[in-house]
């Protein structure tokens, strides 16, 4: 005989997952945004460049 648990989220915990979700993603974007700048390939500090050109931020 098995026995199943089953475990639901609550809306509370749903929206700390989804917060911190969010914010993990956040703080990579802003590691790899950061990272590339010393990077030594050209193709991609270029390719980085251009991205934030074309958002609107500010490099140089």
């Amino acid at each position: 005989m098995q026995s199943q648990v089953s475990i639901a989220a609550t809306p509370r915990t749903a929206s700390i997952s989804v917060g911190l979700q969010l914010a993990a993603a956040l703080v990579l974007g802003l590691v790899i945004l950061y990272g590339e700048g010393f990077l030594s390939s050209p193709i991609v500090h270029n390719a980085a460049h251009d991205t934030r050109h074309s958002q609107g931020f500010p490099c140089h």
